[in-house]
């Protein structure tokens, strides 16, 4: 169980797992949500990274479950804000406390944790490594044009409307910084999600593709929605990752 102070003097937590052989390298792994949070418990992924020597920090940034309602609303009207700063923070911890070497911290995460992979490969790039965005976001504006549930960025996340702030909604998005970005990022969705689009993970690659030189990849599975379910898709992700 690991704790950290956010700028602002908040106290977040997490899990970190540690490998028992590593080069002090770490994989940041973001839950989607953020209405989740992330549990004591076994997770095939997590124990994938430390098989290969990775430290693993798995975060419950303002915004998660199970500190109370509070805590969980505490990140409306900031997305992409104070809620992945304190991942950052979280990362600054770790370096601080020399568990963790500054040059080999790489981050993932699907969903919302996708969407918090593209903003720290974009918005945060010089303190990523490498980044694997899974059915992320990466356009705020027309994610909420495409997505079969639109009223959440209002409700969950915003709590105001796209039209009503045109240029908040952009500056929150990974494409806005994308011109920007050095982390070399694996970018994979389904092709048929209905939740978030795969034109978001589009967006990012042409974005990255034509204003970077950075190296950047894209994944389309075919049949799979906001998920994969099908085994080989599974299989196939896990060895791209």
């Amino acid at each position: 169980y690991f704790t950290w102070e956010s700028v602002d003097g908040l106290q977040v937590h997490g899990w970190l797992y540690r490998a028992r052989k590593n080069g002090k390298g770490a994989i940041i792994y973001v839950h989607g949500g953020p209405t989740w949070h992330s549990r004591d418990e076994v997770n095939a992924e997590i124990q994938f990274f430390l098989h290969q020597g990775f430290n693993v920090l798995d975060p419950n940034y303002r915004g998660s479950t199970g500190r109370g309602l509070v805590f969980a609303m505490s990140s409306q009207g900031d997305l992409a804000g104070k809620e992945f700063d304190d991942i950052v923070d979280g990362v600054d911890h770790l370096i601080e406390r020399g568990l963790v070497d500054s040059e080999k911290v790489g981050v993932t995460g699907g969903s919302y944790g996708g969407y918090a992979t593209g903003w720290m490969a974009t918005r945060y790039t010089d303190r990523f490594a490498a980044g694997v965005m899974f059915v992320g976001i990466s356009d705020n504006i027309s994610k909420w044009g495409t997505s079969d549930i639109p009223e959440e960025l209002y409700l969950v996340h915003a709590r105001k409307r796209i039209w009503e702030d045109y240029d908040f909604f952009l500056k929150r998005s990974p494409i806005y910084y994308a011109d920007q970005c050095k982390t070399p990022l694996l970018i994979m969705a389904g092709a048929e999600d209905t939740r978030v689009d795969p034109s978001q993970s589009m967006e990012l690659y042409r974005h990255i593709k034509t204003r970077t030189d950075t190296p950047v990849g894209l994944v389309l599975y075919p049949g799979e929605g906001h998920g994969n379910r099908n085994s080989a898709a599974r299989l196939d992700y896990t060895r791209r990752q």
